[in-house]
């Protein structure tokens, strides 16, 4: 029914998860982005920003033709909605989980991101950049730490909000972070990492790890796109 457009991501993990824990049936097709398997022209078909995931519903709820979403947060949000799961239906209920599910998507995320870039992959270690991006990274902890203060999940209860962000916090020790600073974040970390959905879902990446490429061969598809990349 989903095909899934999958790499062995944070953002990749979050659709495998969210699929394993709602039973829908999907076909993996693994892009290796260290390959450059984003660039082939099929997969920009479906995703034109070349990222991954990607996804294609061959049975949308309204019986219409296949529908394609690319970005992670879109295709949460699609398959919640196709599914009546793992969102809330009353207006408040809601908005709580649109916006952790955007906190994640505009800023743990992207700053996590740079977090790795700067630490794991950038030829020149550059401490003004490094220290700014993990600096960063734990202001994001401690606003999820205090968040959970008083809740058991981030809106709550358990939904996509959580299922987006909890693939960005498991390289925590990358990030230059120690869950002990946060411990309202790792008692949230370890009931998802407990979950059998998300042991399905880390277990199907498995499969992929000897594909691995090495940041040294895969740093210039990664990390040297530019305009030219688009418009060749």
């Amino acid at each position: 029914m989903i095909d899934l457009y999958y790499w062995t991501t944070p953002n990749g993990h979050k659709i495998t998860i969210f699929l394993e824990e709602v039973g829908l049936p999907y076909t993996v097709i693994p892009i290796n982005i260290g390959a450059g398997d984003q660039f082939k022209p099929e997969f920009l078909k479906i995703a034109p920003n070349n990222r991954i995931p990607a996804i294609v519903d061959h049975a949308p709820a309204e019986g219409d033709a296949p529908i394609s979403v690319f970005e992670s947060g879109a295709i949460l949000l699609y398959l919640a909605e196709k599914t009546g799961t793992l969102i809330p239906t009353d207006l408040a209920g809601r908005v709580e989980v649109l916006q952790w599910l955007f906190w994640q998507m505009g800023g743990l995320g992207p700053m996590a991101g740079q977090n790795h870039h700067f630490s794991q992959y950038a030829p020149e270690k550059i401490p003004y950049a490094i220290n700014r991006y993990v600096n960063e990274t734990g202001r994001l902890y401690a606003v999820m730490d205090k968040r959970l203060s008083d809740r058991e999940f981030l809106a709550g209860t358990y939904s996509i909000a959580d299922i987006a962000s909890y693939p960005w916090i498991v390289p925590h020790e990358r990030q230059g972070q120690t869950l002990d600073d946060f411990p309202n974040l790792k008692r949230w970390f370890t009931a998802i990492q407990s979950r059998p959905a998300t042991i399905r879902a880390y277990a199907q990446a498995e499969q992929f790890k000897n594909q691995a490429i090495s940041p040294d061969q895969s740093r210039d598809v990664l990390f040297n796109q530019s305009v030219k990349t688009i418009q060749r």
